[in-house]
């Protein structure tokens, strides 16, 4: 069992997954662990749709049909980022998505071998187990904080049981579909997706090694 350091230095966004089912005991138990995130007022403001099989197919279908077909119709009903990017965070998402195609063999200006990439996340990247996370829409801010360390709690007790996570915001951009495939309700917002399950160690997207700021540049110490 990986200790909570461990669990930390080990998460990585995985982008493909081998097809072995995860035990639905599993899913729960990881969903029972990360539900003790801290919450303002303990309002626990998260909703968890977890799709396998052909739940899981039906989704992907449906946005995928969209994403290629309709993706014009379609657009997020929120900021995710920035509207505008300026640096340093231009040029660290740029130097990601560089080093990520760079890996996957994908020359700049490749424009369909780029968008054939960024349609795996509407498969879930191959994982075994999707998951759709929402949140009533009236919810403020201080809410989708606490959202986060809901998601960073799954992500941690995920490596708990040798498995790997996928965060994924490009879920938002096809709401609508997600919304009509799921019958979910008016007041509730497609937030990400997930994926999970056990990493492709083969693919060369999985090698991707991200650079993180040092501790000098982020963190003020204030003593006297």
């Amino acid at each position: 069992m990986l200790n909570v350091d461990e669990a930390i230095l080990s998460r990585r966004s995985i982008r493909a997954y081998r097809p072995d089912p995860v035990p639905r005991v599993t899913i729960e138990h990881i969903l029972e662990v990360a539900r003790r995130a801290p919450s303002g007022t303990n309002t626990q403001p998260w909703k968890v749709h977890v799709l396998t099989g052909g739940a899981l197919q039906r989704l992907s279908e449906a946005v995928l049909h969209a994403f290629w077909n309709e993706s014009e119709q379609h657009t997020n009903d929120r900021t995710n980022y920035l509207v505008k990017w300026r640096d340093p965070y231009l040029s660290r998402r740029r130097k990601i998505g560089w080093d990520l195609y760079d890996l996957m063999g994908i020359k700049k200006g490749e424009r369909e071998r780029t968008q054939k990439f960024h349609a795996k996340n509407y498969e879930f990247f191959g994982a075994p187990v999707g998951i759709i996370f929402t949140i009533d829409r009236d919810m403020g801010w201080m809410s989708w904080l606490d959202y986060g360390m809901f998601l960073q709690n799954i992500c941690l007790a995920a490596r708990g049981q040798d498995l790997h996570t996928c965060p994924q915001a490009s879920w938002g951009s096809y709401h609508e579909v997600v919304e009509k495939v799921l019958g979910l309700p008016a007041h509730e917002l497609v937030h990400v997706g997930m994926s999970l399950g056990y990493e492709d160690i083969d693919a060369p997207q999985n090698s991707l090694k991200t650079v993180r700021e040092p501790l000098e540049q982020f963190a003020a110490f204030h003593e006297t």
